[in-house]
């Protein structure tokens, strides 16, 4: 297994409180990095600020944004033949990011990472 973390910091912080902008970069992402989506939670705050679950076959991607810090972070945890680091920076791309962090870590069993 794998986990991608990404910290984008965006230009315009008005887009992370969009939360159906957020949900279809989100899916846009899951289809062109070959996962599957099982379910899919998004909530919405009192400062604008969003949270988003997708369910995957391949475990879950998340967003969390922070309009008042124009920071969104994104986690990916997957196994199998998924394009994580595609998938990131394709969410930072969709984002409108001038400063993008993504870094990977190997978790679980190492014979299935």
């Amino acid at each position: 297994m794998r986990l991608w973390a990404m910290d984008a910091w965006v230009a315009n912080g008005s887009i992370l409180t969009d939360r159906e902008r957020l949900r279809t970069i989100m899916y846009d992402a899951a289809r062109n990095g070959g996962v599957t989506v099982l379910g899919e939670e998004f909530c919405g705050f009192d400062n604008g600020a969003v949270t988003g679950v997708l369910v995957l076959a391949q475990s879950h991607l998340s967003i969390h944004t922070w309009p008042e810090f124009a920071l969104a972070n994104v986690d990916l945890l997957s196994y199998g033949d998924v394009r994580g680091e595609d998938m990131m920076h394709a969410i930072g791309r969709e984002l409108g990011a001038e400063n993008v962090n993504v870094s990977c870590v190997l978790r679980g069993i190492p014979s299935q990472t």
